[in-house]
């Protein structure tokens, strides 16, 4: 049996608290053994409650401490990359939260200090190891929907409350960073391709300045993605996947539930009024963050490969990039090729 990988929390974020360390309990490879907050004693309030054997009033100390291998990066957008270079200086591998850097440049900073420090960085797109996109991507490659043309996708949220660091453009928050990196990732995922050019529309809050009401247009060679992302509409989050064919829905794409199967909508599009031609395909329960885990500690082993390393990292960016830039020239940009 593979030796578990011991992992450190870098710092006592909510969805490290509420999603990350209850899934990494469950996990066959990876373990939890320490957290580190610049308060010690939320540190040691954190630790008491997963059972987590070290707590740490420091970032640093928790880097220091020899017996750990990887450091889960959950902090604030804007300090991803800072923490996450300083945890490969010190030889550990590192699993960042999405997204993974504020640019391009950042990103590529980071994919630098990876090669240069001999670790593995990966940023934590947790759906990327989920079972319905597996099986999402296998029926596409199958040919179930026939060629695929076109996506679609919605991920938004409503909050408005000034101290949230997803309201903070000095940390990086808004709707596109947060959430409309999803879309991204998954088209990119499911057409196996980087989109030629994008165009976007932006909406920005008039207190917070960052972006709330977010769409764009990804052309890809084979077809097109359409996508908004918000975090000021009511809670709702859908993908779908158009072909010559068929239509393939993923019923809750991001945020998939833990205590019930998920749900893939195949249709063929022949009885448009009673849905008699949908049939509808389960996963079983799982929890993707479990997953997520334990896929990166056996890639620290040697045992297969990060599941979204850095230079998918970097493509990813490159078109939040772009569509940032879109969104202010009013043109079809260009990603940046990486």
């Amino acid at each position: 049996m593979t030796k578990k990988v011991k992992w450190g929390v870098l710092g006592a974020a909510s969805i490290a608290r509420r999603r990350v360390v209850p899934a990494m309990l469950q996990c066959e490879v990876a373990e939890v053994a320490a957290v580190a907050s610049r308060s010690l004693t939320k540190a040691q309030e954190f630790a008491t409650e997963f059972g987590i054997a070290k707590a740490y009033g420091s970032y640093e100390e928790l880097l220091a401490d020899p017996e750990i291998e990887v450091i889960y990066n959950p902090l604030p957008n804007h300090l991803h990359v800072e923490w996450s270079i300083r945890a490969a200086s010190r030889g550990k591998h590192v699993l960042c939260e999405k997204p993974i850097s504020r640019t391009v440049a950042e990103a590529r900073r980071l994919l630098r200090a990876r090669d240069e420090y001999g670790v593995k960085i990966g940023e934590a797109f947790m759906v990327r190891t989920h079972p319905q996109w597996l099986r999402t991507q296998a029926l596409i490659q199958a040919g179930r929907i026939g060629k695929l043309r076109s996506v679609m996708g919605f991920f938004s949220y409503f909050n408005v409350e000034p101290e949230n660091v997803r309201n903070s453009m000095e940390y990086a928050g808004g709707a596109l960073l947060d959430i409309g990196c999803y879309p991204i990732k998954i088209s990119r995922f499911i057409f196996e391709d980087e989109p030629r050019r994008v165009f976007a529309c932006i909406e920005r809050d008039p207190s917070f300045k960052t972006d709330r009401l977010t769409s764009a247009i990804l052309e890809f060679s084979n077809g097109q993605s359409v996508f908004t992302a918000s975090t000021q509409l009511t809670y709702y989050q859908r993908m779908q996947f158009f072909g010559t064919q068929g239509r393939l829905e993923v019923e809750i794409p991001f945020n998939a539930p833990t205590d019930k199967p998920c749900r893939l909508v195949l249709d063929d599009g022949s009885n448009l009024y009673e849905g008699g031609s949908q049939t509808v395909e389960t996963v079983p329960i799982c929890n993707q963050f479990t997953f997520q885990a334990d896929l990166f500690s056996k890639a620290v082993r040697g045992e297969g490969e990060v599941p979204n390393p850095m230079e998918d990292a970097v493509a990813n960016m490159a078109v939040i990039e772009a569509v940032f830039r879109s969104a202010e020239t009013g043109k079809w940009e260009q990603p940046e090729r990486v």
